[in-house]
């Protein structure tokens, strides 16, 4: 059998094969509210033969999205549409997740396809937070330094997501620790020029992601699997970097993380990024063989040979297809006539196997 269509069990979760759709934001909703673009888009990804759909950031608070159309799981009423989605997911015999998430100094902004701008108040936008009062591009405005009260309501907001969540149908928690969203404007030097207990030290700066894992875990099943996505670097001089990533993924591993998610950069706007086919995979390959958590690789995974490469060399758990995933639905289904595997398809779609 090939390692990309091998199972993998995590707690009390069965993963049919190592292929997952990766957290996507579709800018799409409503006050928070998901609709049927939602429960298409991640749908049909559960019939294109993935075996874990991780919903895309999905705010824990309003002031937490990164625009006014983000996903949210911060009201009771958000969970009746995303039970509808769960369920087909389960239906197609693939797991739904979620990832949790709080944009802090990088909310607030116009979709995509309006320009990324910030927007302000009375363009719809509101006042965001960050652990310190420092923009992320020059002409934003500024974010408010959390206090005390606000931290404590971040950390609250993500143990009642995370209820909700469970009580959607969710059977994986992602815990959103990158791309210069605020948990990760914590960990980054950077970012934090706090003079607090978060801020400062290692120890200090991984605080308040260790203190959202602690109370997550308090409300969250221990038979279901909680993973944690990083970025392994800010990809600037001084900033957040790969020796830290290994230590703190060992530290999460301790504390009953059960996957860390390897991604990298968005902390800044002016970082260098070296794109290329696979340009993320050592860090879960350094972070898995340094710590012994399972990690999942992500980015520019294009193919299905190098899929199962990646896999095959030890470098990672779980396949993470995001863009490729968008040209190409059931990407699965092909890898698995590409790679001689027997699959089972749905049975509308079985005419069309070869």
């Amino acid at each position: 059998m090939s390692k990309l269509f091998s199972p993998l069990i995590i707690k009390d979760i069965a993963f049919k094969n190592r292929i997952v759709i990766s957290p996507m934001c579709q800018y799409s909703a409503v006050d928070g509210f998901a609709n049927n673009w939602h429960l298409v888009h991640l749908g049909s990804r559960a019939v294109g033969g993935a075996a874990l759909i991780i919903q895309e950031a999905t705010a824990v608070s309003a002031e937490g999205r990164i625009t006014p159309s983000d996903l949210g799981i911060f009201k009771d009423e958000h969970v009746e549409k995303l039970q509808n989605i769960t369920q087909f997911i389960h239906q197609q015999g693939a797991v739904a997740g979620i990832q949790l998430a709080h944009a802090g100094r990088k909310a607030s902004c116009a979709i995509p396809w309006n320009g990324s701008k910030q927007l302000n108040e009375k363009e719809g936008g509101w006042k965001t937070v960050a652990p310190s009062a420092i923009a992320f591009n020059p002409e934003d405005n500024a974010p408010q330094a959390l206090d005390g009260d606000g931290i404590r309501k971040v950390i609250s907001d993500f143990k009642m997501a995370a209820i909700r969540s469970l009580q959607a149908g969710y059977k994986v928690v992602e815990l959103h620790a990158a791309h210069g969203y605020l948990m990760h404007q914590f960990l980054s030097p950077l970012s934090n020029h706090r003079t607090d207990n978060y801020g400062g030290s290692f120890e200090n700066r991984i605080r308040l992601l260790l203190e959202i894992v602690k109370e997550v875990q308090s409300v969250w099943p221990q038979k279901l699997p909680l993973f944690v996505r990083i970025s392994a670097t800010d990809w600037v001089e001084g900033g957040w970097n790969i020796d830290e990533s290994v230590k703190l993924s060992s530290i999460l591993k301790t504390d009953g993380v059960d996957l860390i998610d390897c991604s990298s950069g968005g902390l800044v706007p002016h970082a260098k990024i070296p794109l290329g086919p696979g340009y993320q995979v050592p860090f879960a390959e350094r972070i898995k063989k340094e710590t012994g958590i399972l990690t999942s690789a992500v980015g520019l995974i294009t193919e299905v040979e190098q899929a199962e490469h990646i896999l095959k060399k030890g470098a990672a758990d779980l396949i993470l297809l995001a863009r490729q995933s968008l040209r190409e639905p059931y990407f699965a289904l092909k890898a698995a006539t590409q790679l001689g595997e027997d699959i089972t398809w749905p049975v509308q779609y079985v005419r069309a196997k070869m």
